[in-house]
């Protein structure tokens, strides 16, 4: 039981938070490659292709001893190949948003990814909406304390707790006023806004296709391949340039690796994983932990200063995970004791004879029509 508790709600915690530091840490280094020439449109391509030929390892392991999972239908891979398709276009919404706005401006929403993903949920019924429910209670007030943690880290310094002197003073080339006009602003924001709001409906859908089928390689390897397909043309009609293409042994190739087996196949296993294991909205609410990390890394590695927002909204966002695990472990624990209040009410032990004998032979008539 213990172990079980442990699998549920601490493995899952630790899992997510790790994997978001990853992949701030991969984004640091895509940054250092697209100054020495990176072309996102080439990366996207060759780390879908990389992270495709990684899972066909353990996918044929799977496949053998595949006689548990249910059969694989024409249903399930047109879902699949629907998330392919929205992945790849949140994902250029993503780039292009960027170059219109600022990294500042995308890492400020990505608070609205736990909030369209809870009215999602609601409205396709996966998350339960009981306003007099404690756990519905602390759902909502967990997400919106982790969205008030984001905002304090993004929006807010005050004063500074500590300060590293020999620190590397960066150009501030993220500035909103210096970077992009209002009209750019605004193109760039919609374009970020999009992104989020396909990121949400990804996280239903897969929370969907992983009832139907509990397998996180399977399903994440068709999805890789589906986005090597769809972006293999579209990327080489947006990149024009051959020269971009070239695969050099230097920074970006290590991009290119990093982003292929750590962005596209790690973090994309973790999230299915995760979303099979406690749902999207349990996922969608560790985005905003995203900024906390990036400032807390950047204090560590990059010797920049902490100043007490970051301290005070990290407290709020903690607080505000802590609510939905909380709210989200209740709901378990209610699931189950319904499930048990189901059990007792089957036959047991001490049904008759005959009845017994019933149910034994409609047991066997069932087993031998299948195929």
């Amino acid at each position: 039981m213990a172990l079980s508790k442990l699998y549920n709600e601490v493995f899952p915690f630790i899992v997510i938070i790790a994997t978001e530091a990853i992949l701030v840490g991969v984004n640091v280094i895509y940054k250092a490659a697209t100054l020495k020439g990176l072309s996102y449109y080439a990366l996207i391509v060759y780390s879908y292709s990389i992270s495709s030929i990684i899972l066909l390892f353990p996918l044929c392991y799977v496949l053998k001893r595949s006689r548990g999972l249910p059969p694989f239908k024409a249903s399930i891979f047109f879902k699949i190949l629907v998330i392919g398709v929205l992945g790849f276009a949140a994902e250029l919404c993503g780039v292009q948003g960027m170059q219109y706005a600022s990294p500042t401006l995308s890492s400020t929403l990505s608070i609205l990814v736990p909030i369209l993903t809870f009215i999602l949920s609601v409205l396709f019924r996966m998350e339960k909406l009981a306003l007099r429910s404690k756990s519905t209670q602390a759902k909502i007030f967990g997400t919106v304390l982790s969205i008030i943690g984001a905002l304090f880290v993004v929006l807010y310094k005050g004063h500074i707790i500590f300060s590293n002197s020999n620190s590397l003073q960066l150009p501030t080339t993220d500035s909103p006023i210096s970077l992009s006009s209002p009209r750019n602003w605004v193109i760039g924001g919609s374009l970020l806004v999009v992104q989020y709001l396909l990121l949400s409906i990804i996280l239903i859908i897969q929370s969907h296709v992983m009832t139907l089928y509990p397998s996180e390689i399977v399903g994440v390897f068709i999805y890789c391949v589906c986005v090597t397909v769809i972006s293999a043309p579209t990327c080489l009609l947006l990149e024009t340039n051959p020269s971009a293409w070239k695969i050099i042994p230097d920074i970006r190739l290590v991009t290119i690796l990093c982003w292929g087996i750590l962005n596209t196949c790690l973090s994309t296993l973790v999230y299915a994983w995760a979303v099979r294991l406690k749902g999207a909205l349990y996922v969608s609410i560790f985005k905003p932990a995203s900024i906390v990390i990036a400032a807390t890394l950047s204090v560590i590695f990059l010797g920049d200063s902490l100043y007490v927002g970051t301290v005070f909204g990290a407290m709020i966002l903690s607080f505000g995970l802590y609510a939905v695990i909380w709210g989200k472990a209740k709901e378990e624990e209610l699931s189950e004791e319904i499930d048990e209040g189901r059990t007792d009410h089957l036959p047991n032990s001490k049904t008759p004879l005959l009845q017994g004998s019933k149910v034994k032979d409609n047991s066997e008539i069932m087993y031998t029509n299948c195929p």
